[in-house]
């Protein structure tokens, strides 16, 4: 006689992008799953408005891309149709003059999203899914996990209930209640940091054609930058032909700035352009109302507990946003995830037996999601660290701009010719990356951008090695140059006497 089998519960907190990707992609295994979201429907009419004032836009880029694509191809290309593709950067001089910074020799693009675009799109995607039942506002309040029940507080009704679970997923932020939960039973080695700079969200409206129809004020197709040393702004395009603005600055300095009569001044002074396309109304209006907002940045380790939970996103890992990763780096975890289900071979159907029968295979999987992710999740997160000076300062200094150049030569001199993203994403539905090691020459923001077969930890140990001969590279020429010029001085000397 067999004995029944009945299909696994899995409960999923947070309903943004990445618990959004993970309720489908649990789902589409089999699992039963509940997605309890402590905000309203994103959806709703009502809650549209403060969505689009939650954070800084979200740039996509072949590695979330090919997340969504592991789970959903249908999907994926939906989504693909609602982008607007950046192909570099536009650094924004204060003189005035714009310097075209290309992302790739081969012209890929990452691309501008917005986050309640997305957010709903996914949203809509789990809805349709018959094995996914979603709670909007519900705090979840206390999870047991070696009973696997979970109380949460419908706040409509001011009433808790519990629910029993096989499985519990957090990607419910940086402020995670599910990991606080989880640190009572795991061991969790923990680390937050805020730093010093905080930013607040601008607009900048769409402009006119003779016409009179709505056009953009800059070109869409490339991620603004004005970069000022300790402060700089950034601007995004949107489909609407607007530009989400985001003004990173000192949190001090801002402190000083708060009065509109000392910040109009300021911003003039270090950001005429973006002033005059922005307009002096609209840049005293979203001063003055939208939030200023901090830059947290979090790492935990590990990420799961037994066979019953894991931490996945923000929760598990939040960074600043100055690499673009953040949004990518949260799908690829869902990616990377399944993946280790799948490699493992972990069903969704559980036999009747005692409630505390431990799954070996998902105890397996999550065992090596941790082992195997935290080192890419820590190189993510410095690699975001490290880009904030770049983009805030470097991308101006003359040394930056000879090593890119001697690194995109570099580059064209290699082998490698583009990979294309469907037969990138396809060979990633079913392996986490490329075991091998990259060959010839890859700069660090191809690897990480536009090659997910790469891990981030593999691209950081190839950039090491590779920003060690550009160093050295560049100390010859200098040298050379030096003496080459001391000659060239003393032969021009000994000529004229």
């Amino acid at each position: 006689m067999h004995s029944q089998a009945r299909s696994k519960k899995a409960v999923v907190v947070g309903a943004g992008p990445v618990g959004c990707l993970a309720a489908m992609m649990l789902a589409k295994r089999g699992w039963q799953v509940f997605l309890y979201e402590g905000r309203e429907d994103l959806r709703q009419p009502s809650t549209k408005a403060a969505a689009q004032q939650r954070s800084i836009n979200l740039a996509i880029s072949h590695r979330g891309i090919a997340a969504i694509h592991a789970v959903s191809p249908e999907a994926a290309e939906r989504f693909m149709q609602t982008v607007i593709p950046m192909k570099g950067r536009m650094i924004h001089h204060l003189d005035g003059r714009l310097d075209s910074q290309l992302y790739d020799r081969d012209g890929q693009c990452i691309n501008s999203i917005d986050r309640a675009l997305l957010n709903e799109g996914l949203l809509d995607e789990v809805s349709r899914s018959p094995n996914v039942r979603m709670f909007f506002r519900h705090k979840i309040r206390f999870i047991d996990f070696n009973r696997k029940v979970l109380t949460a507080e419908d706040l409509g009704h001011g009433q808790e209930h519990t629910v029993d679970f096989d499985f519990c997923v957090g990607a419910d932020g940086s402020y995670s209640t599910v990991r606080r939960q989880m640190m009572k039973v795991v061991r969790m080695d923990y680390q937050q940091e805020y730093i010093k700079h905080e930013y607040v969200e601008l607009k900048m409206p769409a402009g006119h054609d003779t016409p009179g129809r709505p056009t953009f004020q800059l070109d869409p197709n490339h991620l603004h930058i004005w970069p000022r040393r300790s402060y700089m702004l950034i601007a995004l395009p949107n489909k609407d032909n607007t530009f989400t603005c985001t003004l990173f600055a000192p949190s001090v300095e801002l402190d000083r700035l708060s009065p509109p009569e000392v910040f109009l001044p300021w911003f003039k002074s270090n950001f005429p352009d973006a002033l005059k396309a922005i307009g002096e109304k609209n840049l005293i209006h979203d001063y003055t109302h939208n939030p200023r907002s901090p830059l947290i940045c979090t790492k935990s380790n590990p990420y799961h507990y037994k066979d019953r939970g894991i931490l996945l996103g923000d929760a598990a890992h939040s960074m600043v946003p100055f690499y673009g990763q953040g949004l990518n780096c949260g799908l690829e975890d869902v990616r990377v995830l399944k993946v280790l289900l799948d490699q493992e071979e972990v069903e969704s159907n559980s036999p009747t037996g005692p409630d505390n029968l431990e799954d070996e295979r998902l105890a397996r999987a999550l065992l090596r999601y941790s082992q195997e992710r935290h080192q890419d999740l820590v190189a993510i997160s410095d690699f975001a660290m490290n880009n904030y000076v770049e983009m805030r300062h470097l991308v101006t200094t003359p040394l930056y701009l000879f090593r890119k150049v001697l690194d995109g030569w570099l580059y064209r001199l290699s082998s490698h010719s583009t990979l294309p993203v469907t037969s990138l994403t396809t060979k990633l539905t079913s392996q986490t990356y490329d075991e091998r090691e990259p060959r010839g020459w890859l700069p660090l923001y191809t690897m990480v951008t536009f090659r997910p077969d790469i891990s981030y930890d593999t691209a950081r140990r190839t950039a090491s090695r590779q920003t060690q001969i550009l160093t050295t590279a560049t100390y010859v020429g200098a040298t050379i140059l030096c003496v080459s010029g001391l000659w060239l001085a003393r032969t021009v000397k000994t000529w004229i006497r």
